[in-house]
Parts: C-alpha cells; sequence; structure tokens
C-alpha cells in the first residue's frame, strides 16, 4: 500500500541534475555511466519483503538516513559535524507551495488523519498495533495484525512510530513517547537478545532468563576503547570510571527491580568490568569473591526467583590514584529474618542452609550432628529442598573457597557452620504443657542437647531462657512461665537474632578483608542493588474474601469453608506486609533522588543552550515521603508509638492510621487491617498483620544473658553487639513491658536511619540508573508479558522519565543536522545560508507552532510529535523524488543494456567464428592423420589375409594334387573299363570327399599346434624358474663350501704347529736325559706314575709323560684328517646332487642341513677334548719347572688359542 499523495504535494517540480542529498550515506557514487548525476538514490529505501504490521514498504523511512536522523543514536550529542564537510544543501532549488496553517498546527488532528499506525488497546489491557482505514467524525476504522476490522473512537488511539524506528537503543528516540511504542520497542529488542535499553540516562535491563553472547572479555575490551556504543552494563560502569576520573567526583550505579529482574546479576556484572579495568592488585579477586559468601546468607528460593536477594546492599569499590582497585566496604539493609523461620509453601529458606546439609564432609557433619534437609522443621515446612540446575553441595564448596579468600580462619568457618546448625536445630525443640495453664517447657531430647552443645551453654539455662521471662518490677524480679506461643515466639526470636547477627559478622569480616586502610584516596564507586518497588494486587483477593463470607446458605457451606482456606493461604503468600512497607518508603526515597538528578541534568542542557527551563514540569513525591516521615504524625511514627504499647495489635495500629491520616490525599484507610498508599508509581494496599511483630523484632534479655555466657566465641560476640545497641539513645516512648529493651529502636526506626546515611552518601556522588526488568513471572525466554513489563516501568520509573522527557523538549538536533536532513524542502534559494538561518527557515516554512520548539545556541528543542510532522513529508517528498529517479534510471539501464547487448553481439559473432574456424582446421587435420593411420593398417591387415589364405591354398592344392595323383595312378585300370559318364562322376566324388577330409586334418593339426606353443611357453617359464633357483642354490653353496675349507684350514694348521712344538721338545729331552724311560701305556697311568716319582727326580720320569701327550696329540690330529676327508665328501657329493650331475632319491637342502649340525655337534666336541688335553699338558709344565718347555708350551698353545673355528 504507497502513500496517497496530497495535492499540495502534486506540484512538487523535480530537482535539478546536479542535486545531492547529504543525508544519504551512499551520497558519493551515485554518480550513472552516461555521465548524469542524481541526488537520491533507490538504495535508501529498505526493501522489505511485504506488509509488516499493515504498513507496507513505501510507509518506511529511509535506512540510509539514520546516521542524520533525529532518532539516531547520536542526535543528542554535543561534538556536531561542521556543515561545510557536506554538499551544501542550499546549491538546489525546489519550489514548494505554501503548505496549510491548520494542517502543521494542530499535531493530533494530524495523527488522526494522516498516521496510518496507532496502537489500540485490547479488552485484556494488552495493546495491539492496527492499521487506521477510514476516519469519520470521532470514530475510526482499524485494521488488525490479524485481519479483523473494528470501529474505534479516534480519541483511544495512540499515534505508533514509524517503521524506521523500531527497536531504537534509546527510547528518548522514539517520535511518540507513550506506554505502548516504548513496550513495543523493549518487546523488539528483546526478541533479538538486545536486552539493553537507554531512557535517556537510565539503562533499562530486561532479563533474559538465559544465557546471551554480551560478555567476556572481547566485550570488555571494546567498552573499554569505546568502540561499541551499544547501552551495555559495561557503558555504565566505563562512564562511572571515567568521569570518577577525570572529575575526581565519587561515582555511584543505582539498579532496582523486583525479585527476579536481574539486580544481582547486574551487579555482578558492574563489578567484574570495574575490577577488569581497575584491575592488577590483587584486591578485585576478593570483592568478586565477596559475592558467593553474601547470596549464601542473604539469598533464597521464592516463588518469583530462584535466587532472591532478601536484603540490600551497598558495595563501595575505591580506586587509587591511577585508577586502580585498592579495596571496598560492604553495607547491607533489612535482611528478611523471618525467612529464617517461616517460608512459604514452594518456597525455600536461605541457601546457605540446604548448601551446608548437601555439601558437608563426614567429619563435620558427625561434628554438628547434621542430617539430611528434610528433617529440620524449619527447612521442611515448605517441601521444597532443591532448585532445579543448581548443585547445593558444589554451591557449598564454592562457599568454602571464598570464605578462604576473604580470610576468614578455618576456626571461625567451623563456629560459622556450628551456629547454622544451631539454628536448625532451634527449629526442632518442641515443647510440652507441664500445668493446667498452658504453661510449656522444652522436651530434653536431641535437639536441645545439640543447640546447646553447638552454642556451647548449659542445657538447663537453655531451657530456662525457652519457657521463662525475668520481668523486673522496680527493684524486684519477677519470673514469668511462657505459654507455648510465647514459647515457641521465644524460640523463633533466639534464632532470628542468632542468623541476623552472624550475616552481620560475616559482612564485618568482609569488609576487614577488604579494608582500604591507608591507601584510600577518596575516589570511589559505590554499586547499590536494592529491591525495587513491590506490590501484590489485594483489592480483588478482598473482594472474593469478602463474597465468601456472604455465602450464608447451608447449600454453599462447605464451599465457602474451602474458599476460605484456599484464600488465606493465597493472602499469606501475596498480601503486601511489613517488608514491602520498607522497601517501598526506600524506593520513594530514591525515587526522589532520581527525579531531582534527571531535572538537574534537564536543566543543565537547557540553561547551556539558552532554553527556556521552566517549561519543563517537573512533578515531585515529597507529598507521599511526607507522609511516611512526618512527625508525630507519619506512618513510621504512628508505627513505632503503637509498637510502645503492650497491647498494641495490628488492628489497633491499623485503626490508628486511619484515624490520624485519613485527611492525607495519599492515604486512604481499607476495612480491617487494610490501607492503602498512593506512591508515585501507583497504588499500594498494605495489610498490617504482623507489622508491630517485625517492627519490634525483640529479644528479651534472658536470651542475651544466655548468648554472653557461651563459651563459644561467636554467641559472646553477638550478645556484646545487642547489649551495645540497647544502649543507643531512645527516640520516642520506651517499651519496658517483659525485660523487652534489649533493643529499643525499633526496625523501622533503624532501616529509616540507614536510609538518610545512603540517601547522604548518594547525594555527594553522580549517580548513574539501571532498571532491571522481569518479561515474566515463569521465569522463561523468550516470553514478553506486556502487563507486568508495563507495571515494572512505572514501579521502576522509566515512565517517568519518559513523562518528564515527555514534558520538556525530548527530541533534539544540532542545527547543522536540521539543515542538511531537511534543508532541500525549502522552496528558496540556501546556499548563502548558515544552518542556523536554514533551520528557521524550515520552521517558518512549515509554521511550526513557537511554543512546540525552541532555539538553542548548538541545538533545536522540539515537543513530542513535532520532528514526525516533517520526517513525514520528507519520506513522502523522498519517495516522490525515487520514483522519478528509478524511471529515469530504468530508461538509463535499458538503454545501456540494449547497447552493451548489441556489442555483445558483434563481439560474439567474431570469437566464434575463429573459434569455429580453429575447431575446424584441427578436425580437418586429424581427420587426415586417421585416414592415413587406418589406410597403412588396412592394408597390412589385407596382406597378411591374402597371404595367410594363399599359403593355406598352396597346402590344401598340394595335398589334394597328391592324393589325386596316387589315387589316379592306382586305379588306372579301372577307369579305363568304364564309361565316360561314370568315371567323371566318381572322380568329383572322390575329390569333395578328399577335400572336406584334408580341410578337417589341417584345422586339427593348427589347434594341436597352438595347444604345443602354450605348453613351450609354460615349459620356458618352469625352465626359466629352475635356473633362478639353481643360480641360488649354487650361491650358497660356494659360500658354505668356502666356509667349510676356511675352518679345514685353520684346524690343520693348529695340529701341525702342535706337532712341531712336541717334536722340538721331545728331541731336547732326548739329547739331555741320561736315563732310559719306561713304557707308559696310557696317560693317566703315566700321569700317575709321575705323580708318585715326584719326589725323586730325573730325566726319565719327565719323559713318560711327554710321551703319552705324544700320543694323544697324534690321534687328535689322525681324526681331524679322517672327519675332514668325510665331511668334504659329503658336502661335495651333495652339490653335485643338487646340480643333478648325480641322481640320487634324497633332499639335498635337507641332507646339506643335516650335514652342518653334525659338523657344528663334532666341532664343539673337539674343542672341548683340545682343552682338556690344554689343561693337562699346563699341569705337566707347571711340575716340570723347567723354562724352556714352558715357553714351547706357551707359544704352541698360544698359537692355538690365537685361532678360531
Amino acid at each position: 500500500m504507497s502513500h496517497k499523495v496530497t495535492p499540495s504535494m502534486q506540484s512538487l517540480k523535480s530537482l535539478p541534475a546536479d542535486y545531492r542529498f547529504d543525508g544519504s550515506p551512499v551520497s558519493d557514487r551515485l554518480e550513472s555511466s552516461s555521465g548524469s548525476s542524481v541526488g537520491l538514490t533507490n538504495s535508501s529505501i529498505p526493501r522489505k519483503g511485504g506488509l509488516r504490521n499493515g504498513v507496507s514498504p513505501s510507509d518506511n523511512a529511509t535506512a540510509g538516513d539514520s546516521e542524520d536522523s533525529p532518532y539516531s543514536r547520536h542526535c543528542v550529542s554535543v561534538e556536531e559535524q561542521s556543515l561545510t564537510d557536506d554538499v551544501d544543501p542550499g546549491s538546489a532549488t525546489m519550489p514548494l507551495p505554501q503548505s496549510d496553517e491548520r494542517r502543521w498546527s494542530d499535531t493530533s488532528a494530524y495523527a488522526r488523519k494522516k498516521i496510518l499506525q496507532s496502537w489500540f488497546q485490547l479488552p485484556n489491557g494488552n495493546w495491539e498495533l492496527g492499521k487506521i482505514l477510514s476516519t469519520s467524525g470521532e470514530e475510526s476504522v482499524i485494521s488488525l495484525p490479524e485481519g479483523k476490522v473494528i470501529k474505534v473512537i479516534s480519541e483511544t488511539l495512540v499515534p505508533a512510530n514509524p517503521d524506521i524506528l523500531d527497536g531504537v537503543d534509546d527510547l528518548m528516540q522514539l517520535s511518540y513517547l507513550n506506554e505502548p511504542s516504548v513496550l513495543y520497542n523493549l518487546n523488539y529488542r528483546y526478541n533479538q537478545d538486545m536486552i539493553y535499553t537507554k531512557a535517556g540516562p537510565v539503562l533499562v535491563a530486561v532479563n533474559p532468563f538465559k544465557e546471551v553472547p554480551l560478555y567476556g572479555n572481547r566485550y570488555v575490551e571494546a567498552y573499554r576503547k569505546r568502540s561499541n556504543e551499544s547501552p551495555h552494563v559495561y557503558a555504565i560502569a566505563d562512564t562511572a570510571i571515567r568521569e570518577m576520573i577525570r572529575d575526581e567526583v565519587n561515582q555511584s550505579i543505582i539498579i532496582s527491580g523486583e525479585s527476579g529482574a536481574g539486580k544481582t546479576e547486574t551487579a555482578k556484572i558492574a563489578m567484574q568490568y570495574l575490577a577488569a579495568l581497575g584491575g592488577g592488585s590483587g584486591i578485585e579477586y576478593e570483592i568478586l569473591k565477596t559475592n558467593p559468601i553474601l547470596e549464601a546468607f542473604g539469598n533464597a528460593k521464592t516463588l518469583r526467583n530462584d535466587n532472591s536477594s532478601r536484603f540490600g546492599k551497598l558495595i563501595e569499590i575505591h580506586f587509587s590514584e591511577s585508577g586502580k582497585i585498592s579495596g571496598a566496604q560492604v553495607q547491607t539493609f533489612l535482611l528478611e529474618k523471618s525467612r529464617v523461620v517461616q517460608c512459604a509453601e514452594g518456597e525455600r529458606s536461605y541457601h546457605i542452609f540446604y548448601q551446608l546439609c548437601a555439601g558437608a564432609s563426614s567429619e563435620l557433619r558427625e561434628k554438628l550432628n547434621l542430617t539430611s534437609a528434610d528433617e529440620y522443621k524449619y527447612l521442611g515446612q515448605s517441601n521444597c529442598y532443591s532448585i532445579n540446575g543448581v548443585d547445593d553441595a558444589e554451591r557449598f564448596h564454592t562457599v568454602k573457597e571464598a570464605l578462604d579468600i576473604v580470610h576468614v580462619s578455618k576456626e571461625d568457618q567451623e563456629s560459622v557452620f556450628a551456629m547454622l546448625a544451631a539454628v536448625l536445630w532451634l527449629g526442632n525443640v518442641s515443647f510440652t504443657v507441664i500445668d493446667n495453664e498452658n504453661h510449656v517447657e522444652p522436651v530434653a531430647d536431641e535437639s536441645l542437647s545439640t543447640v546447646a552443645k553447638l552454642i556451647g551453654c548449659n542445657i538447663n539455662e537453655l531451657k530456662l531462657s525457652l519457657s521463662k521471662r525475668n520481668m523486673r518490677v522496680g527493684k524486684d524480679t519477677i519470673v514469668q512461665k511462657l505459654t507455648l506461643p510465647q514459647a515457641i515466639d521465644a524460640r523463633d526470636a533466639l534464632a532470628k537474632s542468632i542468623y541476623s547477627c552472624l550475616f552481620d559478622w560475616l559482612v564485618e569480616q568482609i569488609n576487614k578483608s577488604l579494608a582500604v586502610g591507608k591507601r584510600r584516596t577518596g575516589r570511589s564507586i559505590s554499586i547499590l542493588d536494592i529491591y525495587g518497588f513491590e506490590s501484590f494486587d489485594l483489592q480483588l483477593l478482598s473482594g472474593l474474601q469478602f463474597a465468601i463470607t456472604s455465602l450464608n446458605s447451608d447449600n454453599y457451606r462447605n464451599f465457602r469453608i474451602f474458599l476460605a482456606n484456599e484464600l488465606v493461604t493465597v493472602v499469606e503468600i501475596v498480601k503486601n506486609s511489613f517488608e514491602q512497607f520498607c522497601i517501598n518508603y526506600a524506593n520513594e526515597r530514591l525515587q526522589q533522588h532520581f527525579n531531582r538528578h534527571l531535572f538537574k541534568l534537564e536543566q543543565e542542557e537547557y540553561i547551556q543552550d539558552g532554553i527556556d527551563w521552566t517549561r519543563v514540569d517537573f512533578e515531585d513525591n515529597q507529598h507521599c515521603l511526607s507522609l511516611f516521615e512526618k512527625k508525630p504524625l507519619g506512618l513510621l511514627s504512628l508505627l513505632d508509638e503503637e509498637s510502645t504499647f503492650p497491647n498494641g495489635t495490628d488492628l489497633t495500629l491499623a485503626n490508628k492510621l486511619k484515624q490520624h491520616l485519613h485527611s492525607n490525599s495519599c492515604f486512604r484507610g481499607d476495612r480491617e487491617k487494610l490501607f492503602t498508599v498512593e506512591h508515585y508509581a501507583g497504588e499500594v494496599t498494605y495489610d498490617t498483620t504482623g507489622f508491630l511483630e517485625k517492627n519490634r523484632d525483640l529479644l528479651h534479655l534472658d536470651s542475651i544473658q544466655l548468648l554472653s555466657s557461651c563459651s563459644c566465641h561467636l554467641p559472646q560476640v553477638f550478645a556484646s553487639s545487642m547489649l551495645i545497641q540497647s544502649e543507643k539513645p531512645v527516640v520516642g516512648p520506651l517499651y519496658k513491658a517483659g525485660g523487652a529493651d534489649s533493643q529499643r529502636l525499633s526496625v523501622a526506626t533503624k532501616f529509616k536511619g540507614q536510609l538518610f546515611q545512603l540517601m547522604q552518601r548518594l547525594g555527594n556522588t553522580t549517580p548513574h540508573f539501571i532498571r532491571c526488568i522481569k518479561p515474566n513471572n515463569l521465569q522463561s525466554p523468550g516470553l514478553y508479558e506486556q502487563g507486568l513489563v508495563l507495571q515494572q516501568l512505572r514501579c521502576c520509573g522509566v515512565l517517568e522519565v519518559v513523562r518528564i522527557s515527555r514534558s520538556g523538549f525530548p527530541t533534539r538536533m544540532s542545527h547543522q543536522k536540521f539543515a542538511r536532513r531537511y534543508g532541500f524542502l525549502l522552496v528558496e534559494n540556501i546556499a548563502d545560508k548558515d544552518p542556523l538561518s536554514v533551520s528557521v527557515a524550515i520552521l517558518h516554512q512549515f509554521n511550526i507552532l513557537p511554543e512546540m520548539y525552541q532555539v538553542g545556541y548548538t541545538k533545536l528543542f522540539f515537543r513530542t510529535g513535532q520532528i514526525g510532522v516533517l520526517e513525514d513529508t520528507r519520506n513522502r517528498t523522498l519517495h516522490g523524488i525515487l520514483r522519478v529517479q528509478s524511471s529515469f534510471r530504468g530508461y538509463q539501464a535499458r538503454r545501456r543494456l540494449k547497447e552493451l547487448k548489441m556489442g555483445i553481439s558483434v563481439l560474439q559473432t567474431f570469437i566464434r567464428g575463429e573459434r569455429i574456424r580453429k575447431e575446424f582446421a584441427e578436425l580437418r587435420r586429424r581427420h587426415r592423420a586417421a585416414a592415413t593411420i587406418q589406410s597403412q593398417v588396412k592394408s597390412k591387415i589385407a596382406r597378411q589375409q591374402y597371404k595367410g589364405i594363399t599359403d593355406a591354398s598352396v597346402v590344401i592344392q598340394t595335398a589334394i594334387r597328391g592324393w589325386l595323383v596316387r589315387r589316379c595312378s592306382g586305379d588306372i585300370g579301372w577307369l579305363k573299363s568304364e564309361g565316360t559318364k561314370t568315371n567323371e562322376a566318381g572322380e568329383v566324388l572322390v575329390k569333395a570327399t578328399v577335400l572336406s577330409e584334408l580341410q578337417r586334418r589341417v584345422l586339427k593339426a593348427e589347434a594341436a599346434l597352438r595347444e604345443k606353443e602354450e605348453e613351450n611357453d609354460i615349459l620356458q617359464q618352469r625352465l626359466q624358474q629352475y635356473e633362478n633357483r639353481w643360480s641360488e642354490y649354487e650361491t650358497k653353496m660356494k659360500s658354505m663350501e668356502e666356509i667349510w675349507q676356511k675352518q679345514m684350514r685353520s684346524l690343520q694348521s693348529s695340529l701341525s704347529i702342535a706337532k712341531k712344538s712336541l717334536a722340538v721338545e721331545d728331541s731336547a729331552r732326548n739329547s739331555d736325559a741320561s736315563v732310559n724311560a719306561s713304557d707308559a701305556t696310557d696317560w693317566d697311568s703315566s700321569s700317575n706314575h709321575f705323580r708318585s716319582q715326584t719326589s725323586n727326580g730325573g730325566g726319565s720320569r719327565q719323559q713318560q709323560p711327554m710321551s703319552a701327550g705324544l700320543s694323544v696329540i697324534g690321534r687328535l690330529a689322525e681324526e681331524f684328517e679322517q672327519r675332514a676327508q668325510v665331511f668334504g665328501d659329503d658336502a661335495k657329493f651333495l652339490v653335485e646332487v643338487k646340480s643333478g650331475q648325480v641322481e640320487a632319491n634324497l633332499n639335498p637342502d635337507r641332507e646339506l642341513r643335516r650335514l652342518k649340525q653334525m659338523f657344528e655337534t663334532w666341532k664343539k666336541d673337539y674343542g672341548g677334548r683340545l682343552r682338556e688335553t690344554k689343561l693337562i699338558l699346563s699341569k705337566l709344565g707347571s711340575e716340570e719347572g723347567s723354562g724352556s718347555m714352558e715357553k714351547v708350551k706357551r707359544k704352541w698353545w698360544g698359537r692355538r688359542n690365537s685361532t678360531r673355528y
């Protein structure tokens, strides 16, 4: 669907051919091929495939103009580009007709008549984007996205922004700042995982309930270098640390939102960025490790959030002069102590209890007498013990590591765990009635004894403190026995006090670990993670309760009882109690701080540009704060006053408030215990049930004395802290009943004091605001509930920011940008005018009312919706220009295409002709070559076939002719006797038979010849294989024969040397001896005889053993020669067998291996006998003592030893 051109636009003349539009980023590359230049390009309009939200693509603003758009993220930047950097917008003259004055003076009428998209609120409260089809009087016909057409009152329609503004990262860029536009923009960005959006100075963070890729070192580095300007927590933290260093002013980051909105995670992300930029000293790691400790002891699972912070905290991070973190300090506010002893169905107490039960070691479990979580009454009353996806045991180890890092000793850690176990066991302490007046005393069971052991007190003293109360009346002390409700209250009060003091002690230890000390420089960034406005709708529940009580009929009795019980349960869960009362009071203070800071920023910018800032309407919430803080008739004062009365009840408190505050415009009394306060974010109805008890938060003096008497360190510290608080000056009446003056300051008074201190600290800093939004109550990613988000936007003050901005001049644009963007709409020449004059001329030409804009020194300030009028005219003008451009460029493109086609056809003709000619020449050459080859091959084949046929014919003819000759010569007589016809017929028959027989034999001979040739080839292959094997065997035999010959020669040389040496020795003895020697028959007898005659001496006794030695050596030599001859003959025979010279029925290879084995065995045996002979001769040589003989023997055996077989 395209725009209908108005009559005022029909006379629009074309722009000059040399005109360039400066707003288009592609204006520098618009030269056409024909040499003409056109000012605007078709690419400036975003291409969308079809209708989107009922609007055609022609309704959209140009995508290329976004950087100069008043809605862009840079529209309020102080740094402006010079107009001289761009083409002068006054270089073109474009006549425009005069516009109707009423058209520009009444923007609401324009919105109804000309805007095609509007928001329509459905009966369920959600907003739907509709397309206006027609308008008649005060009624309009709109079409919804699902195709439904309805008629509505025009006044109920809310104008929608153009599609170009979809997903802008700053809500201030929206032309129409209304609730549905804000909701739609947040939803648009949320669906694309862009969870951060700016609303002026406020960062809106929508909880994605999943991991989004927006964090990590890469993003930290990008925001540190400012290469990424998208809204982010990193950007807020980076701005804070830069302003702190530049201005030397402390900064604060205020994070608020309801439970489950992501405040805790946002605070951790901000701390991580500050630690990354200011790290280096190591203290930043300790600061980050405080988060697991505070989450374990201060967070719990609620129906709205699995990790809900049940306290507020302020983390003040100190920096050195160089910008590095030097320390930190943690301050907490309003811990929800009642959660220790009471949990709603489906919720959990504080995480640390479940982590302790799941992750404690066996040694610690035995020491603390721990059991499973479901066995403790404080934890079991909600029937919820775990969280999906959370490992409590693993978290417990993380908490222990964090305690080590913040320097909490092991002994103190064990004491902390003992106090936690004591609180759990206190819930299991039961009571028994001892008399008729319902007085009770604790049952002396395992629970009571374990509590006494863990806190280090006497069990009897513990029983007395839980069952009796000492009251001082004058100088006397009266002992009062407690009833069952009083005893249970005393037990629960002791448990809550122990846990609250333990939490405060842990925060104190963390602050000691992170203490700045001498490193303090005064520069700090405070991160405030505090609860946002909380409001539960009680009106509907109250109406249902009233309706139920009105059912008096007996038929409805059972149904009425059932509904009443169920309703009581629901009211207990969703009622606005004392915690919401204090939380909303704190948020009223923070909202006032926020409003005043925002108004101050607006005021400074207006004064800086010379704007009449008194036009900005600002509404303060001081009336609501006075309702809380006014004395003596304020909510807090009346609450403290009623808390001092012993007989005061929640109902008397409600009646007192209604009596004294009924005239206040921000207060309204309801029935029974309900009253309503009108906060800036809306009305909240409170139920006074439990107000007085929670405000008193009493712990009697008996319990404090019990803790002070304990042997353990921590209970004594807790008691000392309580006594110090009781000695502080008291404001207002004292509550002296029952010795309960141990805590004179009420919870509301202490919280008010803490809040004033907090506001004083924040007042000395430059604040940065982050509002966290929960998109749905199911904690499901991708689900966006409009009603829930809208309520939080109101409560967090985001819509208040929009309201303040809308009441002033939210749209701001520099003179240069305004002139560059809208200057071409002027009907007169603007070439020689400055940007301010061009801007004023544009405003006058379109008759924009003076109260709708302000002209500043550097910027133009517009009220809501004024820029939208100019933007719509500009877009339609650009669409008209683009239609002309598209037609002209289409003609140019078609003409150029025709020329190109003609040129391409000519080129293709030449190229194809040349290519075909080359291909034809190549084919002709290949054809000729193929023909030549074929002729040669065919002629050769024909010659071979002809020769074969000729040879065969000659053979056949020879055989036939020979046979015929022989046949004719043998039967010549018969031939003569027969007649002529008979002879001729027989001769022809014989010739045919012989010829067929000869042909058959020839074929058979050829087949046999082929078989013989194949067998010959096979035999030749086998012969070749045998020859190869024989050469290998012959080589092996030659190598073996050479080895044996060498060994034989070695043995022969050794024996010859031995014979010669013995012969020399024998001749020497014969020449020297003078006595005949007796014959010796063998070697053993001669050696024995030699040993028996040792003492007689003489040559004869020495000659006999030597003769025996010669005989032994001779026998060895003969054996050697015989064996050598045998082995040599056998080896030679096997070689002849293997070579085929001798035929034998044996395997030569196997016999050769066996011969080698026999030779090795004989060689080993022969060597052993030679060594034995050497040993005997050595002994003989030593007995003779002859020097010459010894030398000869050594010489011979030395030679023998040098020889190796």
